[in-house]
């Protein structure tokens, strides 16, 4: 039984909990939260459904990987039975159970009995139908919201973190998160000119790049830096002589699964008239940590601000080198 649900997206160092030590080592050795949780708790999902958890969840099925990577991150990881095709980080992640991607094995699911399904707005569009089996199969099904910027992030953590006994840790992240942007902010206030930015989620000849009402348009609004498609709402298709005629500053790759990406944004025919072909600022940046709306978002916005404006927060070269250290 196959229903469809969820992508690859949703679109680091681990935070460190009172006791100094990291979240990971906090989901390997069973939170401290195991034994202050209070149950049963209830929160609201997504779709309107009140949901309430009578006991700390033992078993979890996360069905996307921004999901997964927050269960990991305030210490539930243990407790994950099964996550999407697509969940690659942290490194435990890669180990779990895999119940499809865009289409969802229905009848695994529900035969690994787990206390509580998180799910995902973003996915419901295809996978309601599935869910719904799921629901009628006796499982609890939580539908996460879809955030659409920092504050949203912050919420679905602390409700994750909530639902899965481990709000304190929760707490601590998105402190974390919140004095990471604060910083970014700070550094953004010596931007005196701002640069234009085209950022590129797919390559040519299909050329697709967010607008205005996008995750990542807040994050260049943070750094000040001018979304050459802001005239744009939501995700759109921009022809490459366009994108010629409004000149960018800096051209951000987001996509990794061609090895030339940057190559060839540097041999695209017509684009040695562009600045940032001129100027050598085509960057490369990790799509997973600027588009999965979970604990390395932060990072995610400083990966950007590094690759716009290098002489203000660092090569993002150097940082790349750091993360792989």
């Amino acid at each position: 039984m196959l229903a469809a649900c969820g992508s690859a997206d949703d679109s680091a160092e681990q935070p460190q909990n009172q006791d100094g030590e990291t979240e990971q080592q906090t989901a390997d050795q069973g939170g401290k939260a195991d034994q202050e949780a209070t149950f049963p708790v209830t929160e609201t999902d997504a779709v309107g459904n009140e949901i309430t958890l009578e006991k700390q969840p033992e078993k979890i099925v996360s069905m996307v990987p921004s999901n997964t990577e927050i269960l990991f991150a305030v210490g539930a990881g243990k407790a994950v039975v099964a996550g999407s095709d697509f969940d690659d980080y942290p490194e435990e992640a890669q180990k779990l159970e895999k119940i499809g991607g865009q289409e969802f094995n229905v009848e695994k699911i529900v035969g690994l009995q787990p206390d509580v399904v998180f799910a995902h707005e973003s996915a419901l569009g295809v996978g309601e139908e599935g869910l719904q089996q799921l629901r009628d199969a006796g499982l609890t099904v939580f539908v996460v919201k879809n955030a659409t910027d920092f504050d949203e992030t912050y919420g679905t953590i602390q409700q994750i973190g909530k639902l899965t006994g481990y709000s304190a840790e929760a707490e601590e992240i998105v402190s974390g998160m919140q004095d990471k942007v604060d910083e970014i902010k700070e550094k953004a206030e010596a931007v005196t000119d701002k640069k234009k930015v085209f950022v590129e989620t797919s390559p040519a000849p299909d050329i697709y790049t967010p607008g205005s009402g996008t995750f990542m348009q807040q994050f260049l609004d943070i750094i000040h830096g001018e979304n050459v498609a802001a005239d744009q709402q939501g995700w759109v298709m921009m022809d490459p002589e366009e994108i010629v005629n409004r000149n960018p500053d800096v051209i951000m790759v987001m996509y990794d699964y061609i090895d030339t990406a940057v190559e060839d944004v540097y041999s695209r025919e017509g684009f040695d008239a562009v600045t940032a072909i001129k100027e050598k600022a085509v960057i490369q940046v990790d799509e997973n940590i600027t588009s999965r709306t979970g604990p390395r978002l932060a990072e995610g916005l400083e990966a950007v601000a590094k690759a716009v404006y290098p002489e203000i927060f660092g090569e993002a070269e150097q940082d790349e080198e750091d993360q792989a250290a």
